[in-house]
């Protein structure tokens, strides 16, 4: 199951709790079956290994079995008796009843290994407390679990997902139901984005270490230390080899924090956890054979604590941890910071997500971030986007952190405020963001407007205040005005200079655009703006020719080289390392190319990867054969009133049916996108033309020609309206027909005949040589659409509509035809497909797809500058000389024309005074 379709099982399941439960306590019960799913599968896989037969699991997974229990004990670190199994309660669903899930939670407890029992202990309360609140008795609460067990059954939770499906989950929920619960429900939860930031900063630290250990102190859902450790495992190759440290306050989040971190994989013998105050007591490490303390001292420390809380300070001198100062009672932001930097190894390091206060508040905070700064703890800080984190819109920063840095005193700071893109209510960095600011703290790099590395010596100039804006101005420029230019016209040239990047990387082609007129001001030559090609002249340019080829060459033989790895050998791709391998390949091609954004590129490649990585994932996971694979494709509809799950096609797993119908089908799909073309145009001139009807012209009653809404054309209506202003409409050619309808046998024949001014050929005749009365009403009706009516008339319009209505309604029938053949024929060829034609058509969606959009760059870039180009021009090209000679003489014409003007003499005497002030007369 891939994150989509996760989703909308968890969204299902939330359709069926709405109005039942709060958010916190919907979530307390999903993450919990989920898990105790898990922990029933993971057991009933044991016991199976350990050959017991799958008949008699249920006579051997029982208390009153002492060896088993001891097994699972030894193994798993808990023991879940057959009846209290997740298995069970699906034989038994009919049956179940809220107890069962409350005893089983007891019960757990009181199974698990001592050994593990900070792992296990409790973990199940949250779940337990929720049950209850399902309904106001038993028979509710157990039907609402009914349905919440339908739905957890179906999710993944064997660990083979290649993603954290119970942090997935959370997230999920956490930003879909962010507006109910508040800032309790997402205080504790770091955005994944932000995770990965510090995640890849911290990995490429720690990456040539063997055996390591990460340490959160505020570890709420454990996505920061799960990120940590998938970016460190994709850089070692052994995720046994990490060991993670984890504290946290809340009840709720500490049993969060378990999960997720045994949902992943990870060895019991590797979680260590501890539910309390990290600030009120510090971690302890009594070694259980000597009983000696032992102070915690880890390769990365990682935490998003709660920002500015309140904490109960020691005494000055008293806790080791804040031998730096004590943070304000009120703001334990710092109080945090220290306490992790002190459990923090020599050659460690600290990513630590703070509000931006911390940069430049003044007080103990001051003294406290001075020491920081003189010591030469902090490396690097990043400004991160406002509105990030549920919960909270204000101002954050991440901030980089070692004991020991070596020589380097410097500091990077890296504005990274700006980058980001809305969603929903929230903003959310973008892939090509995370990018750049981990390549920008790796690399230590400056750039202009986004990163800077300052000196020491510059931040005690500066009083110690590490407020970003005084060190990277990200802003955007000023507007600015040249006086000459607005007086007199031309382009400045130091205005044309900002855009020197893209002249230095296309030789010649200011001077193609441009006239030199003085070495201080410049314009549009003649014949670009003369002919309005200002576009053509830019893209004909040789040097522009020749970018867009450099582009295209950068990227030769890598197609080849992407089927080849991700198709032909995809057995071999290592899922942990190939997407970086290709971005990094992706960056290596693009190292030589001028003016181009390399991280627009990558974001294009991000966008494809999340497809086809999910793609590599499904067949490595679950076996080639899956490119064949179709799913009936569920929706919730009303059905008699009653929300229900109905089946509405299908898709396929891998291969969406849209790319094999423009594939394999591409005539049938032409034809069906023409239609759909042709009745979206029809649509809108139907739309166009009601809107050009006057409110009289609709008409009302038994005249009107709308809807019951009144926002659009009724078929009926129109006919009906139509026939009435059309009745009296006649001509010689229709007196006939008319006398012909009421004509019989010879006499039809006889009018034929007699009336050769009427074009019978325009009607198509019977055996008998005689028209039918149908064929002869349809031609009289067109006689009538053909008079010449007047300019402003109602009938020209309302016989357009009409045609159109038919033509929407037979387009609409013959779509619908079409698309259930082709959607059939599309479902019998994925399921048909031979192992050839399945790697093409994944060698087009994998690709030359993304090839396609990844050369858009190049024309996307030169617009850009045709743009900025065309604002130059546009900016100067009135100028207010140009202005003050046309409102003089338009003065001056006002003038001449109120001298011509004769009235009464005091009047006149007025009029007289105002044109000397017009014409320039004192």
């Amino acid at each position: 199951m891939d994150k989509q379709q996760l989703a909308a099982q968890i969204w299902k399941a939330a359709n069926k709790m709405r109005g039942s439960l709060d958010a916190n306590d919907y979530k307390d019960l999903i993450l919990g079956l989920m898990f105790y799913k898990f922990l029933s599968g993971r057991e009933v896989e044991f016991f199976l290994k350990n050959e017991i037969p799958v008949e008699r699991l249920e006579y051997e997974i029982t208390s009153e079995k002492p060896r088993r229990v001891a097994m699972a004990q030894a193994s798993l670190g808990y023991f879940i008796e057959y009846s209290d199994l997740f298995s069970t309660w699906e034989k038994r669903l009919p049956d179940l009843q809220p107890s069962w899930i409350t005893e089983a939670a007891l019960a757990f407890d009181a199974q698990v290994n001592p050994q593990y029992r900070s792992i296990f202990h409790e973990i199940f309360t949250p779940l337990a407390s929720a049950v209850p609140k399902l309904g106001t008795d038993s028979t509710a609460q157990a039907k609402k679990l009914r349905e919440l067990i339908r739905i957890v059954r179906e999710i993944p939770t064997d660990g083979r997902q290649g993603y954290d499906v119970l942090g997935y989950v959370y997230e999920y929920l956490i930003s879909n139901f962010a507006a109910n619960a508040g800032k309790s429900a997402g205080e504790f939860y770091t955005p994944h984005q932000v995770a990965l930031v510090m995640a890849e900063i911290v990995g490429h630290h720690l990456k040539d270490r063997r055996d390591i250990q990460v340490y959160d102190p505020t570890s709420g859902s454990a996505s920061l230390l799960l990120n940590i450790g998938d970016a460190i495992s994709r850089r070692s190759g052994n995720p046994d080899s990490i060991q993670y440290y984890a504290q946290e306050l809340k009840k709720a989040a500490y049993a969060l924090t378990r999960m997720n971190l045994v949902m992943r994989g990870i060895r019991p013998a590797n979680i260590i956890t501890r539910e309390g105050d990290s600030l009120g007591a510090d971690w302890p490490m009594i070694d259980p054979f000597t009983g000696v303390y032992q102070t915690l001292l880890v390769d990365a420390v990682v935490s998003n604590p709660p920002y500015s809380a309140e904490w109960e300070r020691p005494k000055l001198g008293a806790d080791p941890r804040f031998a730096y100062g004590l943070a304000p009672e009120k703001t334990a932001d710092y109080a945090f910071l220290l306490h992790e930097l002190y459990h923090l190894k020599s050659d460690g390091i600290l990513a630590i997500v703070l509000p931006h206060g911390v940069l430049f508040r003044g007080g103990e905070e001051e003294a406290i971030r001075t020491q920081l700064i003189d010591r030469n703890h902090i490396e690097t800080i990043i400004g991160l986007p406002a509105n990030i984190f549920y919960g909270t819109g204000i101002a954050t920063i991440v901030m980089i952190l070692k004991k020991e840095r070596g020589s380097d005193d410097s500091i990077l700071f890296i504005d990274a405020s700006r980058g980001f893109e809305k969603a929903g209510k929230q903003n959310e960095l973008r892939d090509r963001d995370v990018r750049k600011i981990v390549d920008t703290a790796i690399e230590r790099r400056t750039e202009d407007k986004y990163s800077r590395l300052v000196s020491r010596a510059e931040i005690r100039e500066n009083g110690y205040n590490l407020n970003i804006p005084r060190y990277v101005d990200s802003s955007d420029p000023a507007e600015t005005w040249d006086i000459y230019a607005t007086m007199f016209g031309g382009i400045p040239q130091e205005e044309i200079d900002t855009l020197a990047t893209y002249w230095d990387a296309l030789p010649g082609l200011r001077e193609h655009i441009f006239d030199s007129t003085t070495e201080t001001h410049t314009h549009v030559q003649d014949r670009i703006k003369a002919g309005n090609s200002l576009a053509d002249s830019v893209h004909q340019h040789p040097s522009v020719a020749a970018f867009e080829a450099s582009f295209t060459s950068a990227f030769t033989g890598w197609p080849q080289s992407l089927k080849t790895r991700l198709i032909y050998h995809l057995a071999d791709v290592e899922m942990t390392t190939i997407e970086a391998e290709l971005r990094t390949e992706l960056f290596q091609r693009l190292a030589h190319v001028p003016i181009i954004d390399d991280y627009s590129v990558y974001q294009i490649f991000a966008n494809h990867w999340k497809e086809t990585g999910r793609d590599l994932e499904v067949l490595k996971g679950q076996g080639w054969d899956q490119v064949r694979r179709v799913e009936p494709h569920y929706v919730i509809k009303k059905v008699k009133g009653v929300d229900k799950e109905v089946q509405e096609g299908y898709f396929g797993t891998v291969l969406p049916f849209e790319l094999v119908q423009q594939e394999l089908l591409a005539e049938d799909f032409s034809e069906l996108e023409a239609l759909h073309t042709r009745l979206a145009q029809a649509e809108e001139r139907v739309s166009e033309l009601f809107d050009s009807l006057t409110e009289e012209q609709r008409g009302s009653g038994e005249n009107s020609v709308t809807n019951a809404a009144g926002d659009t054309f009724n078929a009926t209506n129109v006919k009906n309206r139509l026939d009435s202003l059309m009745k009296d409409i006649t001509s010689p050619e229709i007196d006939v027909l008319e006398e012909y309808l009421n004509a019989h046998g010879a006499a039809r024949k006889s009018l034929v005949t007699l009336h050769p001014e009427v074009n019978w050929g325009a009607m198509t005749a019977g055996k008998s040589g005689t028209y039918t009365t149908t064929t002869v009403r349809t031609y009289i009706d067109q006689l009538k659409r053909a008079t010449d009516f007047e300019d402003d008339a109602l009938e020209p319009v309302l016989i357009e509509a009409l045609d159109l209505l038919d033509e929407v309604k037979t387009a609409k029938k013959d779509i619908k035809t079409r698309e259930a053949k082709i959607h059939l024929d599309t479902k019998r060829i994925i399921e048909n497909l031979d192992d050839d034609a399945a790697r093409g058509l994944l060698a087009v969606k994998w690709v030359d797809r993304l090839l396609d959009d990844i050369n858009t760059v190049p024309h996307h870039t030169i617009e850009n500058l045709i743009e900025a180009v065309s604002e130059l021009d546009a900016k100067y090209d009135t100028t207010l000389s140009d202005i003050g000679h046309r409102a003089q003489t338009a003065q001056q014409n006002l003038s001449r024309m109120m001298g011509q003007l004769t009235g009464p003499e005091r009047d006149m005497e007025g009029i007289a005074e105002l044109a000397k002030i017009l014409g320039g007369q004192q």
